[in-house]
């Protein structure tokens, strides 16, 4: 009894290693839905539409962008969470997500728990801008004017937890500056505040904002990686600007549902590196400001754990909250 037993099992473990090889060999066999929990026209959603044009050319397949924002990502990334295991619904996520975990912590699911890592996107740099009514010319004379306003000052976000919300309550932490965030519902409308003069600063993706700063719809005055800037090589860092040692970026990248096969992971895995390792899709970035990450899935799942204890610290220093 004990024999057939273990045979049973081992033909069943056999059998389940055969269809999952099978699925991930026809997989994509109809279309996939890349499910954006941002809101239009924000760096997720351009890059989402990006990569899900190739795929959708080399995986000879539909790659479809949904956008569903709401609740600072939440909502869509829970739509995500709740979905079939089979690979034809993925998350377009971002440092967001790894910033919630300790800044949000009663969501309905658990990044590595729910999750499964994918593939990293790219990463790009932040631009801090201050409208051109703002009487500052440079990053100096905007701390001073802060530290002479505490709480008078607002800067804004496209919701709590982004990459742009953080690198302000980490720019307020090191610049012992008192800021007021003022969350929108999307990038592109904390966008159109900034550049109408309704909010005094705002942390945006160079790969957006600088063509706005070229434009002198905004003054620049600082980038938030370690150097400079290929985009922007004027403006200084924000750490050589005033603020030594400040650094924040954005990056993007695909999870999936947990319990999604794992020949399914690697064959997206394969796909995206080829894609993104491309020279001309490279060009294209690095003229945007952005750069290809390239990682496999277990590279992957260890960076995004490292990021969301990175993220943990700077939540606990910073005091940063959802309001």
């Amino acid at each position: 009894m004990t024999i057939f037993v273990r045979i049973s099992a081992a033909l069943g473990l056999a059998i389940a290693v055969s269809v999952s090889g099978a699925s991930a060999q026809n997989y994509p066999a109809r279309p996939v839905k890349i499910i954006v929990p941002f809101a239009p026209g924000g760096p997720a959603d351009i890059f989402a539409r990006q990569l899900g044009q190739y795929l959708s050319e080399s995986l000879k397949q539909s790659f479809v962008i949904e956008d569903r924002p709401g609740a600072g990502s939440i909502l869509g990334t829970e739509a995500v969470a709740r979905s079939a295991p089979d690979g034809y619904t993925l998350l377009a996520m971002s440092n967001t997500h790894t910033t919630n975990e300790s800044l949000i912590p009663n969501k309905p699911f658990v990044l590595m728990r729910d999750f499964v890592a994918v593939a990293p996107i790219n990463y790009s740099d932040l631009l801090m801008v201050v409208p051109p009514s703002l009487p500052v010319k440079d990053l100096k004379e905007f701390v001073a004017l802060a530290k002479s306003k505490l709480g008078q000052l607002n800067y804004a976000s496209s919701g709590p937890g982004t990459p742009y919300h953080m690198a302000g309550e980490l720019f307020k932490a090191m610049s012992g500056t008192d800021i007021v965030h003022v969350p929108y519902k999307g990038s592109g409308e904390a966008r159109n505040a900034v550049i109408g003069g309704h909010v005094d600063m705002m942390m945006d993706a160079i790969t957006t904002m600088a063509a706005n700063a070229r434009a002198g719809q905004v003054r620049a005055l600082g980038t938030t990686g370690a150097k400079r800037s290929s985009v922007m090589p004027d403006v200084p860092t924000i750490a050589e600007a005033g603020v030594p040692g400040y650094e924040a970026t954005i990056w993007l990248g695909l999870m999936a549902p947990a319990a999604t096969p794992k020949p399914i992971i690697d064959k997206l895995n394969a796909e995206v590196v080829k894609i993104i390792s491309r020279s001309d899709l490279q060009k294209i970035w690095a003229e945007q400001g952005a750069v290809s990450m390239i990682m496999d899935p277990a590279e992957f799942d260890k960076y995004l754990r490292a990021d969301i204890a990175k993220w943990a610290h700077v939540v606990e220093v910073s005091g940063a909250k959802v309001e």
